[in-house]
């Protein structure tokens, strides 16, 4: 990271990423999501857009506090103009398929003859090698390899949970994580490298905890059967009187103590059998006809607050306007557009969303500037027609 020791860049970024260079290869889905979270943390990210790229719009939160640069990459004046930037930056990555890069010009081995120290972050569905490496894939796809699809959704067939695990979980969460990793290793050695992110590798990883209780013995492979995947009666999402639903998650001894109080259920002995999976259709349906008798609202008059572990299932309209989520910020409205405040907290150098998302080359001028690049050259590239 270049030295800056100040808790606020330039454009008025704070967050502990002050000072850190990142050269961002406009994406989808996952991509844009990772230069997201280190703008959010204070990282000055220039995106590499295309010419033809979309007007700006608000709404595409995951474009957010990063500067755009349109170019065309089949100029190699604009190519060259990447290899100076990237002389510049502490980080790059790219979500494009396995050779993209290389037959652009912009590969890995030409990025580190120009910049040693620079972390090549690459993201794709497969990762850079094996048999499915240039296959077309979609989250779906790629959790479906890993046992997390399999494991999760009715008893009569697996569910997609959105494309949290592959793209957002096991992609640009694992992206962000190894360029942070390997920036530390090359400030310390002196040396970058390429991280390799499959986001089928992060999805299996995620499944770790999983895996492990597999080999225990605590978790079979039938969807609905298990303590976490709604087979339990106690860990599960209940539909009240008005349409709407309760989430249960009263797992350990004590607190599941506290929703057999609160639901006057310790008179039914049954319910005395936590853990007897034999029981746990019988116990459910009891719950369903319970929850049943009151609205969400009536349930969280009497829930909320205690340690029975429950929560209203609430919508994107309502999650905003929850008291916890007010009380700590934890959504923010920019531009007219609601959406999720940077995360997490850093109490010392707090996090910042530094602007919504703008139009493809908005900052072809300012962002050179902001990177060193002088007055000469962006003139000459002006009238050259690069930028």
């Amino acid at each position: 990271m270049h030295e800056d020791s100040q808790k606020t860049g330039r454009n008025g970024a704070s967050g502990p990423l002050i000072g850190l260079k990142v050269l961002e290869f406009a994406g989808i889905g996952p991509g844009p999501f990772c230069g997201q979270l280190l703008s959010d943390a204070g990282a000055d990210v220039v995106r590499i857009d295309r010419t033809t790229a979309a007007d700006a719009n608000p709404c595409e939160v995951t474009k957010r506090g990063r500067k755009s640069l349109a170019l065309n990459l089949k100029d190699p004046n604009a190519v060259e103009l990447c290899l100076e930037l990237i002389e510049k930056a502490d980080l790059l990555f790219e979500g494009f398929r396995p050779g993209v890069m290389e037959r652009l010009g912009l590969g890995p081995k030409v990025a580190h003859a120009r910049n040693p120290k620079l972390v090549y972050g690459r993201m794709t569905g497969w990762g850079q090698d094996g048999p499915l490496s240039h296959a077309a894939g979609h989250d779906i796809n790629y959790i479906a390899i890993t046992g997390a699809l399999h494991a999760i959704g009715t008893k009569d067939r697996p569910i997609p949970p959105l494309n949290l695990v592959g793209d957002f979980g096991g992609g640009a969460l694992y992206l962000a994580f190894g360029l942070l990793a390997a920036h530390r290793n090359a400030l310390r050695t002196g040396k970058g490298q390429v991280v390799d992110v499959a986001m089928s590798d992060g999805a299996a990883s995620l499944m770790s905890f999983f895996y492990g209780l597999r080999a225990d013995g605590q978790l079979s492979d039938s969807r609905a059967d298990n303590r976490l995947d709604g087979g339990a009666h106690f860990y599960n999402t209940y539909e009240c009187s008005d349409g709407k639903w309760i989430a249960i998650g009263s797992f350990e001894a004590q607190f599941y103590e506290i929703l057999l109080d609160k639901t006057g259920l310790k008179e039914y002995p049954d319910f005395a059998h936590q853990l007897d999976k034999t029981l746990w259709p019988k116990l459910s349906a009891k719950l369903e006809e319970i929850f049943l008798e009151k609205t969400r609202d009536e349930w969280c008059a009497v829930f909320e607050g205690s340690d029975a572990c429950f929560a209203p299932v609430l919508d994107m309209v309502e999650a905003p306007n929850h008291a916890h989520n007010l009380s700590r910020g934890t959504f923010i409205e920019v531009d007219g557009v609601v959406q999720p405040a940077p995360a997490p907290k850093f109490l010392d150098t707090p996090g910042k969303i530094q602007f919504s998302s703008v139009a493809a080359g908005a900052h072809n001028e300012t962002a050179l500037e902001d990177w060193g690049v002088p007055q000469s050259r962006i003139d000459t590239l002006i009238t050259g027609g690069v930028i």
